[in-house]
C-alpha cells in the first residue's frame, strides 16, 4: 500500500480509487491518501521535488544525470531517482518557476541541460523542507508511542 500525506482540500471525496483519513496535528492538517493501486517502486514518491530542490541549492548548475547520482550517493543507495521520474519532474519544477535550465555544450561536444535553483525554488524549497520536518516528525512520534 502507498501512503501519500497532502493538504486537505487537494483531493475530492468521489475518487473512489483512494481511501483518506485526516488527522489533526499542531499545524498543518494532514491527510493520509492510501492508494489501492499496486504499490510502485519508485521510493522517492511524494519527495522528489525536496532531494531535486535540496540538491541543487548545495551544487548549482547539475545536469539531470548528475542529480540522479546525487540523489543515489547522498542517500547511500537507498533512494534511486529513475529517469521517467526525474525529467518530468524536472519540466514540472521549471514551469513553475523553481528552477531554471540551460543548455551547455560540454567539452567532449555533447550538449547538456543544466538546472539551478532560481530565487521562487530557495522559498519552495524552505516551503517543502519544513512540511517535510513536520511530517517525518508526527511519524516518528507514532512509531515511538505504538
Amino acid at each position: 500500500m502507498n501512503i501519500t500525506t497532502i493538504a486537505p482540500g487537494s483531493f475530492t471525496q468521489s475518487e473512489s480509487r483512494f481511501r483518506y483519513s485526516c488527522y489533526r496535528f499542531s499545524t498543518p492538517d494532514v491527510c493520509i491518501i492510501r492508494s489501492l493501486s499496486m504499490p510502485k517502486t519508485d521510493s522517492l514518491q511524494g519527495s522528489l521535488d525536496l532531494l531535486v530542490l535540496k540538491i541543487l541549492s548545495r551544487r548549482p548548475r547539475l545536469h539531470g544525470y548528475a542529480i540522479m547520482t546525487a540523489i543515489k550517493d547522498w542517500s547511500g543507495d537507498v533512494l534511486n531517482a529513475e529517469e521517467g521520474s526525474l525529467y518530468p519532474a524536472l519540466h514540472r519544477m521549471e514551469e513553475a518557476g523553481w528552477i531554471r535550465a540551460q543548455w551547455v555544450t560540454k567539452t567532449t561536444g555533447r550538449r547538456a541541460r543544466i538546472y539551478e535553483l532560481t530565487a521562487a525554488g530557495r522559498k519552495q524549497l524552505e516551503t517543502v523542507e519544513s512540511r517535510w520536518e513536520a511530517v517525518t516528525s508526527a511519524v516518528n512520534r507514532v512509531l515511538r508511542t505504538v
